[in-house]
Protein backbone atom coordinates (compact mmCIF):
# COMPACT_ATOMS: atom_id res chain seq x y z
CA UNK A 1 0.00 0.00 0.00
CA UNK A 2 1.25 3.06 -0.87
CA UNK A 3 1.58 5.96 1.33
CA UNK A 4 -0.69 8.15 -0.40
CA UNK A 5 -3.34 5.44 0.30
CA UNK A 6 -2.37 4.46 3.71
CA UNK A 7 -2.74 8.13 4.48
CA UNK A 8 -6.00 8.27 2.83
CA UNK A 9 -7.35 5.47 4.92
CA UNK A 10 -6.06 6.82 8.02
CA UNK A 11 -7.94 10.18 6.99
CA UNK A 12 -11.41 8.08 6.12
CA UNK A 13 -11.64 6.33 9.17
CA UNK A 14 -10.70 9.40 10.77
CA UNK A 15 -14.02 10.92 9.17
CA UNK A 16 -16.15 8.15 10.13
CA UNK A 17 -15.13 8.62 13.70
CA UNK A 18 -16.20 11.95 13.33
CA UNK A 19 -19.60 11.25 12.09
CA UNK A 20 -20.32 8.69 14.91
CA UNK A 21 -18.86 11.31 17.13
CA UNK A 22 -21.80 13.89 16.09
CA UNK A 23 -24.30 11.06 15.71
CA UNK A 24 -23.34 10.65 19.97
CA UNK A 25 -23.77 13.95 20.58
CA UNK A 26 -27.08 14.29 18.94
CA UNK A 27 -27.99 10.90 20.64
CA UNK A 28 -26.94 12.93 23.93
CA UNK A 29 -28.66 15.74 23.31
CA UNK A 30 -31.94 14.10 22.84
CA UNK A 31 -30.73 12.27 26.57
CA UNK A 32 -30.73 16.07 27.95
CA UNK A 33 -33.85 17.32 26.70
CA UNK A 34 -35.41 13.96 28.12
CA UNK A 35 -33.51 14.47 31.29
CA UNK A 36 -32.53 10.60 30.99
CA UNK A 37 -29.50 10.90 33.00
CA UNK A 38 -28.21 6.73 32.65
CA UNK A 39 -28.57 7.90 28.79
CA UNK A 40 -26.08 10.66 29.20
CA UNK A 41 -23.68 8.40 31.42
CA UNK A 42 -23.78 6.02 29.21
CA UNK A 43 -23.19 7.75 26.07
CA UNK A 44 -20.39 10.03 27.99
CA UNK A 45 -18.54 6.58 28.25
CA UNK A 46 -18.98 5.63 24.38
CA UNK A 47 -17.56 9.58 23.64
CA UNK A 48 -14.67 8.63 25.67
CA UNK A 49 -13.70 5.67 23.96
CA UNK A 50 -14.77 6.96 20.47
CA UNK A 51 -12.28 10.17 21.03
CA UNK A 52 -9.24 8.13 22.66
CA UNK A 53 -9.81 6.09 19.25
CA UNK A 54 -9.69 9.32 17.04
CA UNK A 55 -6.54 10.47 18.44
CA UNK A 56 -5.09 7.76 18.19
CA UNK A 57 -5.55 7.53 14.33
CA UNK A 58 -4.37 11.50 14.64
CA UNK A 59 -1.18 10.38 15.96
CA UNK A 60 -0.98 7.54 13.76
CA UNK A 61 -1.61 9.66 10.50
CA UNK A 62 0.84 12.26 11.62
CA UNK A 63 3.27 10.01 12.08
CA UNK A 64 2.71 8.40 8.70
CA UNK A 65 2.64 11.91 6.73
CA UNK A 66 5.72 12.96 8.34
CA UNK A 67 7.78 10.26 7.30
CA UNK A 68 6.30 9.99 4.06
CA UNK A 69 5.89 13.05 3.08
CA UNK A 70 8.91 15.64 4.67
CA UNK A 71 7.23 16.63 7.85
CA UNK A 72 4.49 17.77 5.66
CA UNK A 73 1.26 17.40 7.81
CA UNK A 74 -1.63 19.49 6.15
CA UNK A 75 -3.99 18.06 3.96
CA UNK A 76 -3.78 21.29 2.06
CA UNK A 77 -0.29 21.08 1.84
CA UNK A 78 -0.73 17.21 0.95
CA UNK A 79 -2.92 18.43 -1.77
CA UNK A 80 -0.39 20.11 -3.31
CA UNK A 81 2.92 17.18 -2.67
CA UNK A 82 0.41 14.57 -3.84
CA UNK A 83 -2.04 16.51 -6.87
CA UNK A 84 -4.90 14.16 -5.31
CA UNK A 85 -7.56 16.12 -4.80
CA UNK A 86 -8.88 12.95 -2.14
CA UNK A 87 -6.78 15.39 0.38
CA UNK A 88 -9.23 18.67 0.33
CA UNK A 89 -12.41 16.49 -0.31
CA UNK A 90 -11.21 15.06 3.06
CA UNK A 91 -10.68 18.32 4.42
CA UNK A 92 -13.70 19.59 3.43
CA UNK A 93 -15.95 17.33 5.53
CA UNK A 94 -13.18 17.07 8.34
CA UNK A 95 -14.30 20.68 8.94
CA UNK A 96 -17.67 20.36 8.22
CA UNK A 97 -17.71 17.21 11.09
CA UNK A 98 -15.79 19.79 13.52
CA UNK A 99 -17.95 22.99 12.75
CA UNK A 100 -20.95 20.44 13.76
CA UNK A 101 -18.90 19.01 16.68
CA UNK A 102 -18.46 22.33 17.94
CA UNK A 103 -22.24 23.37 17.86
CA UNK A 104 -23.36 20.54 18.86
CA UNK A 105 -21.35 20.25 22.10
CA UNK A 106 -21.97 24.23 22.56
CA UNK A 107 -25.89 23.21 22.86
CA UNK A 108 -25.28 20.63 24.84
CA UNK A 109 -23.03 22.32 27.83
CA UNK A 110 -26.25 24.73 27.65
CA UNK A 111 -28.86 22.56 28.24
CA UNK A 112 -26.49 20.93 31.10
CA UNK A 113 -26.32 24.01 32.29
CA UNK A 114 -29.61 24.98 32.46
CA UNK A 115 -30.35 21.70 34.54
CA UNK A 116 -27.99 22.52 37.04
CA UNK A 117 -29.57 25.81 37.65
CA UNK A 118 -32.96 24.10 37.76
CA UNK A 119 -31.65 21.46 40.13
CA UNK A 120 -29.49 24.26 42.76
CA UNK A 121 -32.57 26.46 42.29
CA UNK A 122 -34.92 23.72 43.10
CA UNK A 123 -32.32 22.89 46.25
CA UNK A 124 -32.45 26.40 47.49
CA UNK A 125 -36.08 26.90 47.46
CA UNK A 126 -36.87 23.75 49.60
CA UNK A 127 -33.30 25.33 51.64
CA UNK A 128 -32.16 21.81 51.24
CA UNK A 129 -28.35 21.33 50.85
CA UNK A 130 -28.29 17.87 52.56
CA UNK A 131 -30.20 16.07 55.75
CA UNK A 132 -31.15 16.53 59.00
CA UNK A 133 -31.44 20.59 60.42
CA UNK A 134 -28.66 22.83 59.55
CA UNK A 135 -28.20 24.52 62.96
CA UNK A 136 -28.63 21.41 65.08
CA UNK A 137 -32.00 22.26 66.89
CA UNK A 138 -35.19 20.31 65.44
CA UNK A 139 -36.35 17.37 64.82
CA UNK A 140 -35.14 14.39 62.20
CA UNK A 141 -37.96 12.86 60.47
CA UNK A 142 -38.57 9.11 59.79
CA UNK A 143 -40.11 7.51 56.66
CA UNK A 144 -40.50 4.30 58.66
CA UNK A 145 -43.92 3.16 59.93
Amino acid sequence: MSSVEATTRILNEQVNGYKKLVDLLQRERACLLDLNAKGVEELSKEKDTLIMRLRLLEEERVRVVKKEFNGEVSLQGLWKLTGDSAFMEIRSKLLSLVQSIEELNEFNRLLIERSLNYIRGTANFFGFSGPGPKDGKGAYYSREI
